[in-house]
């Protein structure tokens, strides 16, 4: 199986041993404690899962600016993106000492970590700006990444991480939810060597199941991983439990049995277009995968980026940074002329009006008034319940 990322083996921060895990909780109640933001807690559970391989905790402000210009930190490991705790108030806290990190997400703030806190700095206006550009492309807060990041304050914590629990993922999602050490695990069992990875924070539709099989047929893969983010979306989204319920049903269905593995992770959507791309390979090849689907537009958001910038981004990749590759998709398609899903650049003799083409909008038209779009876009078992879910908005 591919090595993960940066290291001969996974480095999970969640504490397994029951004693030592015990012990830490009962300790963390003395503790002096801090509120973290949905996203440092998103990254605590990235963390504590060995997605985050090789990071042993939240990056210090050099290392942040680091990743931000030159995608790597200051000991050289490759790296796209802060893995950060910001915070407002840093006035009852001090260097060198064990806090307690409460979660956001769940009722009574529960401590979802300690932390030993080796630095505390200030965030400078054009230390933000020099992240956001970088990351994002942009600062511009009508950007939902952006809005989220540079909101969360100005103070940066660093230091290593114990992680206690996963917040509400394996409450809300515990069939989907999985750590990467869990999904390797399940690889290793399943005898599977060669596996593609489809990152989805949407329902899955006719050219996403097509693509899927493409991959797996273009590479002669064993398997292939569909993983679904969990965590916070912007407004509009389709929420995890209605993505998750069709996905399924869509695998059951359409998929040979074996072959397709439905699992999800605890991560708030940045909306970092190639950025995130980046960080979706590093945490897949944690998870044990050999290849990525990067399509079109990946982990994008409005105009922010080229269609294709997602992919790109992989050429500049220094040589041995990354042990994963990436399957590089085209915008695909029902073809009417053809009768299946293609990849639009390779139906050179098409026009537009040879495929069947639906906005995202036009779908949502159709599934809140009840309609289901074509079979030829929508699988009708997944258009189903879609449209339960619009109905009873």
């Amino acid at each position: 199986m591919i090595q993960p990322h940066g290291n001969t083996s996974l480095n999970p921060l969640y504490i397994s041993d029951e004693i030592e895990r015990e012990s830490l909780i009962n300790e963390s109640q003395q503790l002096k404690s801090i509120l973290l933001s949905s996203m440092a807690a998103a990254n605590a559970v990235m963390l504590g899962g060995g997605y985050f391989t090789p990071l042993s905790g939240y990056m210090n402000l050099s290392d942040s600016l680091s990743v931000s210009q030159s995608l790597k930190t200051d000991d050289g490991l490759f790296w796209p993106i802060p893995i950060i705790n910001l915070v407002d108030d840093v006035s009852n806290i001090s260097c060198g000492e064990s806090i307690a990190l409460r979660d956001p997400n769940l009722e009574g703030n529960p401590v979802l970590a300690v932390m030993n806190v080796k630095s505390i700095e200030s965030v400078s206006d054009a230390d933000m700006s020099l992240m956001l550009e970088n990351i994002f492309g942009t600062v511009d807060k009508n950007h939902p990444g952006v809005a989220s990041f540079s909101n969360q304050g100005r103070f940066l914590i660093s230091g290593p991480i114990k992680v206690l629990n996963f917040s509400y993922f394996p409450i809300d999602f515990p069939d989907t939810f999985k750590t990467a050490y869990e999904i390797r695990n399940e690889i290793e069992i399943l005898g599977w060597d060669k596996v593609v990875a489809f990152q989805t924070r949407n329902p899955m539709h006719r050219a996403h199941e097509e693509l899927c099989r493409m991959a797996i047929s273009d590479l002669s893969a064993d398997g292939c991983l569909i993983h679904m983010l969990l965590g916070k979306l912007k407004s509009g989204d389709i929420p995890a439990n209605v993505r998750d319920a069709s996905i399924r049903k869509m695998v059951e269905i359409y998929f040979p049995p074996n072959t397709v593995m439905v699992t999800g992770y605890g991560f708030d959507m940045l909306y970092a277009g190639p950025r995130e791309a980046l960080l979706h390979a590093i945490f897949r090849q944690n998870c044990g995968c050999s290849h990525l689907i990067v399509g079109r537009d990946h982990a994008g958001v409005g105009d922010y980026y080229g269609a294709f910038d997602a992919q790109t981004i992989f050429d500049t990749v220094p040589d041995g940074a990354l042990k994963i590759d990436i399957y590089r998709a085209d915008h695909t398609a029902f073809s009417k002329k053809l009768n299946k899903v293609v990849m639009m650049k390779d139906a050179q003799d098409h026009s537009k009006d040879d495929f069947v083409l639906l906005s995202g909008t036009k779908v949502r038209e159709m599934l809140g008034n009840g309609i289901a779009p074509p079979p030829e876009f929508s699988r009708p078992e997944v258009a189903e319940i879609l449209m339960d879910y619009y109905k009873n908005l």
